[in-house]
């Protein structure tokens, strides 16, 4: 079997897993050095994983042999499990062995903290692969309005852990620091900077700041940011972000149906002049900043595939890339206990995008410019098409722990 043929077997274990998670007794980790060596869950933003777990640290995530990054989604009723067999971490599925697996190390600039005190950790989070995510705000205003997104658990998410986890707001200069620290520590190469609802006026002018104090820091004009944004109803506000210093720019459509982005956005309805606005900030956004130099987010799997695909294709014929990574029913959201398409259905999904993407000319590059981490599904398929992944490389795979 040829490598790429490994790592497509591989990638397809991985979709299983992004939907229907991992099972494992968390006494397994007492041999894991969590937020010593191997890096802990922090929850700046969602709960990820299928249930929440108070009161213990989980892994974020682990590799496969050929070098595919996987997110810890905890779920107990999984039919992959990992155990530990008194010297590795093993998944399984059925009891029978799938392949040993690496979690992944703690980064050196989460044991360092901001000049006023407070953790990186707890200020941006880190995926490996180079990119480092900053959710300046772990809560959304739509919250009290009633309007917040029905797959959303944002909310919900800072109810469980903010108290425990000691998740704030994020001021620029915490940013500015923690964002320099990531590119110097650990190579960091993209930052995302995100965060729920706030009024546009108030958001333009907190990411000039956040933009200036990481350019301050890290003495780089050019960081590779991403702006995460509302549409804001007077587009000429969208040239202020490119000014300001950020290279792409992300507005998440998350549904393209009509009726779905009603039923499911009332708050984007709301807020932001609803879907066709938001369509036309995204064609404005991909003048002003360029081919793949602009991103939306779907909710894979609330609304037919052939609607997501009808998006996915007209974004990618204006230059716009879009996020199609599965949706699974978050706890504490308010479609929790839905049940989400089936893995082949995500699959699919996958490689029809991917090949919407290269045939319209992008790149993994491109991909890793606006993603707020390197490891979806569409990034793998690229690194294998491109033969990027380290496997490539070498002539052994790595050794698990």
């Amino acid at each position: 079997m040829s490598i790429k043929d490994e790592l497509y077997k591989e990638l397809k274990i991985k979709n299983e897993l992004n939907v229907e998670g991992v099972a494992a007794n968390p006494t397994i980790f007492k041999h894991l050095d969590l937020g010593g060596e191997f890096q802990e869950q922090v929850h700046l933003c969602f709960e990820m994983d299928h249930e929440t777990h108070e009161g213990f640290d989980l892994p974020t995530g682990y590799e496969t042999p050929g070098g595919l990054r996987i997110g810890f989604n905890w779920d107990r009723r999984s039919s992959y499990e990992i155990i530990y067999d008194g010297s590795q971490y093993v998944l399984t599925r059925g009891k029978k062995e799938v392949f040993p697996i690496l979690f992944e190390k703690r980064p050196r600039f989460y044991s360092q903290r901001a000049s006023d005190g407070t953790p990186f950790s707890r200020i941006a989070s880190y995926a490996h692969g180079g990119t480092v995510s900053i959710a300046y705000s772990n809560e959304c205003s739509l919250k009290e309005t009633g309007q917040d997104c029905l797959f959303c658990n944002i909310n919900a998410t800072k109810d469980t852990y903010s108290e425990r986890e000691g998740i704030k707001w994020k001021n620029p200069k915490q940013i500015g620091e923690a964002v320099a620290a990531a590119y110097k520590l650990d190579g960091v190469k993209h930052t995302n900077l995100t965060g729920g609802f706030v009024p546009e006026r108030r958001e333009v002018d907190y990411y000039i700041d956040v933009a200036e104090a990481i350019q301050e820091s890290t003495g780089l004009q050019d960081f590779n940011g991403t702006a995460v944004i509302g549409a804001p109803l007077d587009l000429g506000i969208l040239e202020r972000y490119k000014e300001a210093g950020f290279r792409t720019l992300a507005m998440n459509l998350e549904l393209w149906d009509p009726n779905f982005y009603q039923a499911i956005l009332p708050g984007k309805v709301a807020e932001c002049g609803g879907r066709e606005h938001w369509i036309k900030a995204l064609e404005y956004a991909a003048r002003i900043f360029g081919k793949g130099k602009v991103r939306s987010g779907f909710v894979a799997g609330i609304e037919p595939k052939k609607a997501t695909l009808e998006g996915v294709e007209y974004l990618a014929s204006i230059g716009v890339l879009s996020l199609t990574g599965a949706w699974v029913p978050n706890p504490g959201s308010a479609l929790e206990g839905h049940r989400t398409p089936w893995p082949e259905w995500h699959l699919d999904m996958a490689y029809r995008c991917h090949d919407i993407f290269k045939r319209n000319g992008f790149t993994y590059q491109d991909y890793f410019d606006i993603a707020p981490s390197p490891n979806f599904l569409i990034h793998d398929l690229f690194a294998i098409d491109e033969e990027l992944l380290p496997i490539f490389s070498r002539d052994a795979r790595p050794e698990a722990i």
